[in-house]
């Protein structure tokens, strides 16, 4: 799969740099070591952050100064990251969905990165491109319903799109049939040790958690040849 990042993207964050990692897995509905996990970090977090705080983690402050550059309020569209470590600050459950999407959000909480996860067998096309949200562009965000794409940076594929830090679309979720995936990490900071070190996690996650072959990771920018 080819990722590219748009003029668009380029001209708002032409320091973004994003990582991919794909793998062939094994999912299942749920893993108690993962929750643990989970729930340990939600421990630490909860002595550490508070949701004024929390703001200030790098990757979330640079999603959200992405958003307000594309003319969308990052405290109404919340990036994925922020909303989930903000759930946890507030003393709720994080929602349970399945390994894969759990491990994702694990991945995204550890390091403070908004992750897209995909079928990859859901894709249309052989390429996906970074741009931003067209006003009336339709999109169904998961377990969202209808949301308003427009000024939301977007990967789209050959048929539309397929996910933004907010929400990725129904049509590539993943479920329980999952046997493909592809993980997007988007470095809104420019940080590439960073992005490729969550990346890397998301690799060993994969591998302790749903019994992943052959995953491969690649790194993808701005300022694109």
């Amino acid at each position: 799969m080819k990722i590219i990042v748009s003029g668009e993207i380029e001209q708002m964050c032409p320091g973004f740099v994003g990582a991919a990692v794909e793998a062939y897995v094994k999912n299942s509905l749920y893993h108690e070591g993962l929750w643990q996990h989970i729930n340990e970090l939600g421990a630490q977090y909860r002595q550490q952050l508070t949701t004024d705080t929390l703001k200030q983690l790098p990757g979330i402050e640079a999603t959200r100064r992405v958003y307000r550059a594309c003319g969308k309020d990052p405290s109404r569209y919340r990036p994925s990251s922020e909303a989930l470590i903000r759930r946890m600050l507030q003393g709720k459950e994080l929602y349970q969905i399945n390994t894969l999407v759990d491990l994702i959000n694990l991945a995204s909480i550890a390091y403070g990165y908004s992750i897209g996860g995909f079928d990859a067998d859901c894709f249309e096309g052989d390429s996906l491109t970074l741009g931003i949200g067209r006003p009336g562009e339709p999109y169904e965000g998961i377990g969202r319903g209808t949301i308003n794409i427009a000024g939301l940076p977007v990967y789209r594929d050959a048929k539309g799109g397929v996910g933004t830090p907010t929400s990725d679309h129904e049509r590539t979720k993943i479920t329980l049939s999952t046997t493909h995936v592809l993980v997007l990490v988007n470095g809104y900071d420019g940080n590439r040790q960073r992005v490729m070190e969550n990346a890397e996690f998301i690799q060993q996650l994969l591998m302790r958690y749903a019994h992943s072959e052959g995953s491969q990771i690649w790194l993808y920018e701005a300022s694109q040849d």
